[in-house]
């Protein structure tokens, strides 16, 4: 019978499960993260977990924050378990489980307990998943979007903020007026340039109510950068029965990943930092290329056969992995178009990099599905596949198959797939996408006239014939023929 994972449990797990090798009664929070959703507790949340079980570090435990409903549901479900989380890392070799317990409280979801927690003194970092689209960023100038309705009110009302950066600002204010150091503010999501993204979102609110205020967070508070990796797919029936079945235990959000994790951190901590380079996290003076490397080749590549595989059908990543005309357009487009807009860094193999992306996509253990990785378009091809795009074009290189990923991307906008099955809405843009895809049946501009997307890039002529002449051949002959006509 399986075992209710809760703190009573933990001398009692099941054999093959790992526990928290520390008494978690002597840990102290230090950090602040807002955004406890399956990706953290893969990823910070078990280097954290490793660390505090070589004895150190035991003042950096974590106290989870949220500002969306979702985030109220995780934390009800996280405090029936006392902020333990199963975590199975899918090896293909074999399974194994662990509890982490790096997380020792959640501040209820609202912002007076958000801002009353980011301001106490023993707090120096404060962390962030709040995904990719959560940095008001403005999709034509890549700098702050100062009219997003959220942004507007928490300016008119900055006393009572509703997002993450006016709680943020809240804190900041409340800890200089009380004489106590500034936090780090430490964004783990995966966009270009994380942490100067994060700055522009906290200094322009705070710009369009207290400029001198904006001006002090320039000069006095920390944003490092960072580059973040760890498959993780979103929890189902299936992760929980699999956590029962295989391994025991009972727990409501169970979180399952790929054996792999890497994390670069600029280091840049003037409150202090735990010392995660003792678990495998590398601390650099600049990330930068080491986050194009990841963001072009992994996540672009997820972006590569993400839309192609939907179009045949293929439900499950390594399934499509599987297929030899997807693997084969995947390794093309990386070799061809992708790696060579990188700049080298000492001692790292793209090629040896390439690989093990590719190796990680097939892993059949991870179960990541084909429509995840289509999710969102409208914000992730701008940060995965268009600054390659644009890069190749301003240098006169080979731009035929990333015109084509979008040309993929457009067909799947269109709602039906090869089969005639309907493709549910996975974007918040889904209604507008879709119109524009299915009048570029007949207008290919009409889909490249989406500024929000594309900007100016739409209208670079290279670009815009290559995308309307792979986006005819896809809709009159099929994804097979034209991916062929490619890979050569």
């Amino acid at each position: 019978m399986a075992l209710q994972l809760n703190a009573s449990a933990l001398p009692h797990l099941p054999e093959g499960v790992a526990g928290p090798g520390y008494d978690r009664a002597r840990l102290k929070a230090g950090i602040v993260h807002v955004g406890i959703g399956n990706f953290h507790r893969a990823h910070m949340a078990v280097y954290l977990d490793r660390l505090f079980t070589l004895g150190q570090g035991h003042h950096w435990a974590i106290l989870g924050a949220g500002v969306r409903p979702t985030d109220a549901a995780m934390r009800e479900r996280l405090a029936a378990q006392d902020w333990l989380t199963t975590v199975v890392e899918l090896d293909p070799n074999g399974l194994n489980a662990r509890v982490t317990g790096a997380m020792i409280g959640f501040v209820p979801v609202e912002p007076e307990a958000t801002i009353a927690a980011m301001a106490d003194p023993a707090i120096r970092i404060v962390s962030l998943t709040i995904t990719e689209g959560g940095y008001y960023v403005d999709a034509q100038s890549g700098g702050f979007d100062a009219t997003h309705t959220d942004m507007v009110a928490d300016a008119a009302a900055p006393r009572a903020p509703r997002t993450v950066f006016g709680m943020i600002l809240s804190a900041l204010r409340r800890r200089r007026a009380a004489d106590v150091a500034p936090f780090t503010v430490m964004s783990c999501d995966n966009l270009p340039e994380n942490g100067h993204v994060t700055a522009r979102a906290v200094t322009g609110l705070a710009r369009l109510s207290d400029p001198a205020f904006a001006d002090w967070i320039a000069a006095n508070v920390a944003f490092p950068n960072s580059m973040v990796d760890c498959i993780t797919p979103a929890t189902s029936d299936r992760e929980r029965a699999l956590v029962a079945d295989r391994f025991g235990l009972i727990d409501a959000v169970p979180v399952a990943c790929e054996p792999f994790r890497q994390w670069v951190l600029e280091d840049h901590f003037p409150a202090g930092r735990p010392a995660l380079e003792k678990v495998g996290v590398e601390f650099v003076k600049d990330v930068a290329a080491h986050e194009l490397m990841k963001l072009r080749i992994l996540n672009g590549g997820h972006a590569a056969i993400a839309y192609p595989s939907a179009l045949l059908g293929h439900h499950f990543v390594h399934d499509a992995m599987a297929d030899p005309l997807i693997a084969r357009w995947l390794d093309t487009l990386e070799r061809r178009e992708i790696v060579p807009t990188l700049v080298p860094i000492p001692g790292v193999s793209y090629e040896a990099y390439l690989a093990k992306v590719t190796e990680r996509f097939a892993n059949p253990e991870v179960g990541d599905t084909i429509r995840r990785l289509c999710l969102d378009g409208s914000n992730r091809q701008p940060k995965f596949i268009l600054p390659s795009l644009a890069q190749a074009l301003a240098a006169g290189r080979p731009c035929e198959g990333l015109a084509l990923e979008v040309a993929l991307w457009c067909r799947y906008c269109a709602g039906i797939d090869e089969a005639g099955r309907a493709i549910a809405p996975n974007d918040d843009n889904w209604a507008d996408l879709t119109g524009r895809a299915q009048s570029a049946k007949d207008d290919p501009g009409a889909f490249l006239a989406n500024r929000a997307v594309f900007g100016a890039l739409g209208e670079e002529p290279r670009f815009a014939a290559a995308f309307a002449r792979h986006l005819g051949r896809l809709w009159s002959e099929g994804v097979h023929p034209v991916l062929a006509d490619y890979i050569g």
